[in-house]
């Protein structure tokens, strides 16, 4: 799975209108209510706008990832813009912001999202791959960029750290507090 499994050709827009974080996640928000990843565009607008404005997304890197957690959303996306020049962003009104992935998530999706927003951190890290994206000239070589993060995914992610209970033979469980004082369950 890689970041473009998240996102697609409409989701994409190479020169953003907005020239602040209202319009900018008014114009991303469209995109995806028009894609059919978001039901109700206004709902998902002002959670997305009013979560934005509580704590801003903006890095140094020129990108921001604002996103909205909401019921009615049945899968993670999101829609990326680029801006031309600079945008004012975040309570601070620094100029840096060009790049902006203003994602879509259910409720219930912690594990994908928590992929998503690690893959889209290591875009971050990666200044040519950040630079294809800036002068990218069309949507096919964005997403070809976004193929190239892959996502680590683990349908179990703590598969690893559940360790069963002693039992007996009977199948009685016990409990660790137990076993390390040298006793036995009770039957």
């Amino acid at each position: 799975m890689t970041l473009a499994d998240f996102t697609g050709p409409g989701l994409i827009i190479l020169h953003l209108q907005g020239r602040d974080v209202a319009g900018v996640i008014q114009e991303l928000s469209e995109a995806l209510h028009r894609e059919k990843r978001v039901p109700d565009l206004l709902p998902f607008y002002h959670v997305a706008l009013d979560r934005e404005f509580l704590v801003s997304s903006e890095m140094e890197e020129g990108m921001a990832f604002p996103h909205a957690r909401l019921k009615g959303l049945q899968e993670l996306s999101f829609a990326f813009g680029r801006a031309d020049e600079p945008l004012v962003w975040g309570a601070k009104a620094f100029r840096s912001v060009r790049l902006v992935f203003l994602m879509a998530v259910p409720p219930a999706d912690t594990v994908q999202y928590l992929s998503l927003i690690s893959g889209l951190a290591r875009l971050a890290k990666e200044r040519t791959l950040l630079g294809r994206l800036q002068g990218a000239p069309d949507t096919r070589q964005i997403l070809e960029v976004l193929q190239t993060i892959q996502l680590r995914t683990n349908s179990a992610p703590n598969a690893e750290r559940i360790v069963p209970l002693p039992s007996d033979s009977t199948g009685k469980v016990f409990s660790p507090r137990d076993e390390g004082a040298g006793r036995t369950p009770k039957l």
